[in-house]
């Protein structure tokens, strides 16, 4: 009997789905028979044939840190490591991507479960949003709530769809229609269906996927995918930016795809959760020191569907010390507190944005120096709203904002080095 035929790579991803060994191709089979060593998953390790007879390594909890130690261990052996469906696709690609490089890697991916339910549904997959649940918290789910949308939801166990119909139902998406779909591509493959306002299933399988037809109750606040959410969304003491001004700072502040911000005086946390709720990869640090307010912060987080917004509970510019750097900074509370303005200046860098707002005229007076000094753009936002006066209407003048937004200038590159003075010759 000839040796199995031992893979090109060192290490060797293999994505395998429910259907296990029938789904691989012949690469992938010719790469895992080949391995020294196998690691993955029990359920996955236990997919795979007698033939494939390298060692077999169960990953262990929590995996991540177990990653550099466990390709320590094996170093110099034959490894095949073991994923479920694409490893590229939230799998354990990334991870052993950012320990070896892409170089160091043969990733041979299985159709992901994500292409399975698109195939089952009929919905185009770039038409669908994806959410994980994988070692996230269901909260998440809330910012992709709207009206019509189709999402799919990746399970981390046979409870989550319980859990996700009762998130569903908490945000006035309760006639929404949710599917879930089991073991997909395997012979026990199994759909069940109903909407989140009736769902009684039993947990089923643990390896499932969730496909939500978003529907909104007629009464549910309508929540928008641009800044400027209504204030009605917000749990508050009154120590909030008002939406139409919110609307505004956010649209100076410009958030992009994987930035940082950090929000200074968080107050209700409005900034930051609509920072983060413009992109998924968006991050936001918001500094509070009032321990109830950034409790509260944290609640509406959770609710409007970014856990992930991180609240530092203490006085600026103290709190900001050993926090990540930030790509724009907002101050909306705190101005006047000594060293913020330039604590937080520092802390950017070149091409930083920094945007601050007052109603007052003693922090208005520091900005209009700041503007002096920095330049920028020095602006104030005025917001009326129409109110009954008799039997009329007029108009009710908010307080007016100053905002003075800047730019972090580069660096100023280094110039030539001075010309040596010449001391040999006479003085003329």
């Amino acid at each position: 009997m000839s040796p199995a035929p031992k893979p090109a790579h060192p290490v060797s991803v293999v994505g395998i789905g429910a259907d296990g060994w029938a789904g691989l191709s012949a690469p992938a089979r010719t790469a895992l028979q080949g391995a020294g060593v196998l690691i993955g998953g029990e359920r996955q390790l236990a997919l795979l044939p007698a033939s494939c007879a390298g060692r077999r390594v169960p990953w262990p909890s929590p995996l991540r840190p177990a990653v550099p130690r466990l390709l320590a261990e094996h170093r110099g052996s034959t490894v095949a490591v073991l994923a479920s469906g694409d490893p590229m696709f939230y799998g354990i690609g990334r991870a052993l991507t950012e320990e070896l490089g892409a170089g160091a890697l043969h990733v041979l991916p299985h159709p992901s479960s994500v292409s399975y339910a698109c195939a089952r549904l009929g919905w185009p997959v770039e038409d669908t949003e994806v959410v994980t649940l994988v070692g996230r918290p269901a909260a998440r789910l809330a910012a992709a709530l709207y009206d019509g949308r189709r999402l799919l939801v990746l399970s981390a166990d046979a409870a989550t769809p319980a859990a996700v119909a009762a998130l569903l139902r908490e945000h006035g998406f309760g006639p929404s229609r949710l599917r879930v779909l089991e073991q997909l591509g395997a012979e026990g493959e199994a759909h069940v269906d109903g909407t989140a306002d009736t769902w009684a299933h039993l947990p089923g399988d643990p390896l499932n996927v969730i496909a939500v037809e978003c529907r909104s109750a007629p009464d549910t606040l309508r929540l928008g995918a641009v800044p400027g959410l209504p204030d009605e969304a917000y749990e508050h003491d009154g120590q909030l930016t008002k939406r139409h001004i919110r609307a505004a700072t956010l649209g100076t502040l410009a958030p992009a795809p994987g930035e940082l911000l950090w929000d200074i005086g968080g107050g209700s946390g409005s900034i930051a959760v609509e920072w983060m709720r413009a992109h998924p990869s968006c991050r936001a640090i918001t500094v509070e020191r009032d321990p109830a307010r950034a409790a509260r912060i944290a609640r509406n987080a959770d609710r409007l569907g970014v856990p992930a917004l991180r609240v530092v509970t203490g006085p600026a510019p103290a709190a900001l010390a050993g926090l990540p750097v930030p790509d724009a900074v907002f101050i909306g509370g705190g101005l006047t507190a000594p060293g913020l303005l330039d604590a937080c200046w520092d802390a950017l860098p070149p091409g930083g944005r920094l945007v601050a707002n007052t109603v007052t005229l003693e922090s208005e007076a520091l900005l209009a120096e700041r503007y002096r000094a920095y330049g920028g753009e020095l602006v104030r936002l005025a917001v009326a709203h129409a109110v009954p006066v008799g039997g009329f209407t007029g108009w009710r003048q908010a307080m007016p904002v100053t905002q003075w937004s800047c730019r972090k200038p580069p660096a100023p590159a280094p110039g030539p080095a001075p010309a040596s003075a010449d001391t040999t010759g006479d003085t003329p």
